[in-house]
């Protein structure tokens, strides 16, 4: 069975950090790219990140670029979002997933997603 279990999420001011956590169990983790996405109240879901499955690539929403950065353990089948200089419209619930691809493809939806994680951000 494959399980993704976010943690990592909280409230925090603006112009903070916060680091995101997923690990996941059930599934071949190194062998598949991963991803974070979020949805905001009244909002879809929208891409946040993605990670090839060697890390060596990566991908980011224009809104996140340069203020969060994805990385990935392969030892510990877990993958991480660094969120800083955070900005009340990141208020969120960050949902992690796990695609059935080595690379990121934006037309691919994930095959697997965790429950996510609220994190909220004040002015």
């Amino acid at each position: 069975q494959v399980q993704l279990v976010e943690s990592g999420g909280g409230l925090v001011q603006a112009g903070g950090s916060l680091r995101l956590s997923c690990e996941t169990s059930g599934h071949p983790f190194s062998s598949v790219a991963m991803g974070w996405f979020r949805q905001a109240p009244r909002k879809d879901r929208e891409f946040v990140a993605a990670i090839s499955s060697s890390g060596g690539s990566t991908d980011y929403a224009d809104s996140v670029k340069g203020r969060f950065t994805i990385s990935r353990d392969n030892a510990k089948n877990t993958v991480y979002l660094q969120m800083n200089s955070l900005k009340p419209e990141d208020t969120a619930v960050y949902y992690c997933a796990a695609f059935l691809t080595r690379s990121y493809f934006s037309d691919y939806a994930p095959g697997y997603w965790g429950q996510g994680t609220q994190v909220t951000v004040s002015s």
